[in-house]
């Protein structure tokens, strides 16, 4: 079955949701309209949109034009095996201690490592981007420098691969949450996959807002790898749910946007511990005054 893809950007969020909502009464129906901001620093939205027959492009460019937005491109997408073509592209990672693996891979797990099995279907953060690795990194800098995680928490946790590489090396159950239900039913298969059942429980919330977080609170590490508004966001919380002396290992920052993030987790008790970049990517490791 043939896929048409349609793609237009703009650089308002509001305009961008609606132009995205008109799509969806579209009389050739999509069978998937989703709105993404651009990872790359420039307060622009992308709107995408996905057919299984040839859309109408002179109804797309009417709607374009209608919301501020450029000409839609299209494009007819070749008939592709993606978990196939995933698991050929998807080499294991080596973060620190980590190692990263499909299970297409079992057979390359080195002697001396922390083995995570992550699923090229279940790829809501493999290991291959930046952040993760950049996390996986802090998170082995950390323990290496001598701290035990006893009271640990993962936000955003996609497909928990932070979370379980925290309960593979320190004893105690994890607390990870995604406000994305599809990502915390992919979180759950991964636990599950790699024998972690009942050492990381995984909750449907955004940021804080979960009893068991916050009951459980404070923490003595927090891991959140997002993007830098919903950081910025909850750096209060943060601060409020960090034990003094305690940790957080913050990513999906662009290496340009560091600086403005840890100053806004300084306003609220937090000196820098390590800045690491993995390409265009940061990862920070901050710790709490006592």
């Amino acid at each position: 079955m043939p896929t048409f893809t349609a793609l237009t950007t703009l650089k308002d969020k509001v305009a961008a949701q609606a132009l995205a909502d008109a799509c969806e009464n579209l009389l050739s129906e999509p069978t998937g309209v989703g709105v993404f901001e651009v990872e790359d620093g420039s307060n622009t939205w992308e709107v995408g949109i996905y057919f299984v027959e040839k859309p109408d492009e002179i109804a797309l460019d009417l709607l374009a034009a209608m919301n501020g937005a450029r000409p839609f491109a299209v494009s007819e997408l070749p008939e592709t095996d993606w978990v196939a073509e995933v698991k050929r592209e998807l080499a294991p990672i080596t973060a620190g201690r980590f190692f990263l693996y499909g299970s297409h891979d079992a057979d390359k797990i080195p002697d001396d490592c922390v083995p995570l099995l992550i699923e090229a279907a279940m790829a809501f953060g493999t290991g291959h981007h930046g952040t993760t690795q950049g996390c996986l990194q802090a998170l082995h800098n950390l323990a290496k420098r001598g701290f035990v995680g006893k009271s640990v928490v993962d936000l955003g946790c996609g497909t928990a691969v932070l979370a379980m590489g925290v309960a593979k090396i320190w004893p105690g159950v994890v607390l990870a949450s995604d406000i994305d239900e599809v990502a915390t039913d992919t979180a759950s298969a991964n636990i599950a996959c790699n024998n972690l059942g009942g050492r990381v429980n995984v909750i449907t919330c955004a940021g804080f807002d979960h009893p068991l977080l916050r009951n459980n609170a404070p923490y003595d590490l927090i891991l959140a790898n997002i993007l830098k508004g919903p950081l910025i966001a909850l750096s209060e919380d943060m601060g409020e749910s960090c034990s003094a002396g305690g940790h957080v290992i913050l990513s999906g920052i662009l290496n340009e946007q560091a600086g403005g993030t840890k100053s806004a987790y300084e306003a609220h008790g937090f000196v820098e511990v390590e800045h690491l970049i993995v390409g265009e990517w940061s990862t920070l490791c901050l710790q709490k005054r006592k």
